[in-house]
């Protein structure tokens, strides 16, 4: 019997769904359920096939647990190796390699020292900053926020470098990053489910969080949307999100990929209805599943996004051992024609 579990926090409505759709589709061999832990034993499984994370992001205990359980051969959706090295600068940077337009943005260290740190351990740093070529690059108004973590969580929207300096002042040890503010014609929010599923939602930050699924826009070309899914996949193949989220703002007919690590986005019916909630409950189970029958016991069953696999190859170039491959693999063709 093939298991996949979900791993969650305090959502309620999603996990029960999920486990739900996956077991009343009756696939043999294969059920569903929540993940249950009594320990957690170095290089030992739990039992679970396919785990579906939705919590690690803010339980570091569980960030271990699902790194020990890939180990064992686990698919753990999203992979929690590149998960916990991944933030938002970097995103953005790959953006720009993958051919997805993204506001412009500059990394900027804290405005306090970290922790059993000193002025000496920024001497690589030139003080002041080019603060003059940093606000001529983003231009104001923009927003401040952090280059990593989800949500709205100490984000400004700064007016003028007098207002930018006042909320730095506020932003302690966080690692944060300006960036030019879109200013849109039309906002979308989108799922993507396997690298292979996209659902464009019609999305309005500006409202209330139970609001923003509601629109007054209108309809958009096909031109645009297709655009925009072609976005969503090249990002998320990039990146190797299984399960991810991507927002983009729509100006001068150019979308702008504004926020694409969410690997554990928000799926609850209430806040983003219940036509989107039956469509990312649907698609997660199909990944789920197809992600169970593909298991194979004791392997590698993580999902690496192309930046890491071209890295790898890259490394392997490098280092000569394609060379090696090369020469057997002109061993084996000799082999043959004899």
């Amino acid at each position: 019997m093939k298991k996949i579990g979900i791993l969650f926090g305090m959502e309620n409505t999603f996990p029960q769904a999920f486990v739900d759709r996956v077991n009343e589709k009756n696939e043999d061999g294969i059920i569903a359920e929540f993940v249950s832990l009594d320990k957690v034993v170095q290089g030992e499984s739990c039992g679970y096939d396919v785990i579906i994370d939705r919590i690690s992001q803010d339980v570091p205990f569980y960030r271990g647990f699902l790194k020990n359980e890939a180990i064992t051969g686990t698919a753990v959706i999203n992979n929690p190796f590149w998960w916990a090295a991944d933030d938002k600068f970097f995103n953005n940077a790959l953006a720009t390699k993958v051919g997805v337009p993204v506001p412009k943005t500059v990394l900027l260290p804290s405005n306090q020292n970290p922790p059993d740190t000193s002025g000496e351990s920024f001497r690589n740093l030139t003080f002041p900053l080019d603060w003059e070529g940093i606000f001529k690059y983003t231009g104001f108004p923009a927003y401040f926020k952090p280059f990593s973590g989800g949500g709205w969580k100490s984000v400004y929207k700064v007016e003028d470098p007098a207002d930018f300096f006042a909320k730095y002042n506020e932003t302690e040890q966080l690692v944060m990053m300006l960036q030019e503010e879109i200013t849109f014609d039309l906002y979308f929010r989108c799922y993507c489910i396997d690298r292979r599923d996209v659902l464009i939602m019609p999305y309005e930050p500006r409202n209330p969080h139970h609001l923003r699924y509601v629109s007054n826009a209108g309809p958009a070309e096909q031109k645009l949307l297709d655009l925009i899914k072609d976005y969503v996949l090249r990002l998320n193949v990039a990146l190797g999100y299984d399960f991810n989220t991507v927002e983009f703002a729509v100006r001068d007919g150019i979308p702008y990929a504004i926020d694409f690590c969410n690997p554990a986005p928000d799926a609850d019916v209430n806040s983003v209805g219940q036509e989107n909630f039956d469509w990312v409950v649907e698609a997660a189970a199909n990944m789920a599943i197809r992600r169970a029958k593909n298991h194979k016991e004791g392997l590698n069953n993580l999902t690496w996004g192309t930046f890491v696999k071209q890295f790898s190859n890259d490394l392997s170039l490098s280092n000569g051992a394609p060379k090696a491959d090369k020469a057997k693999s002109e061993k084996a063709k000799t082999k043959k024609s004899k």
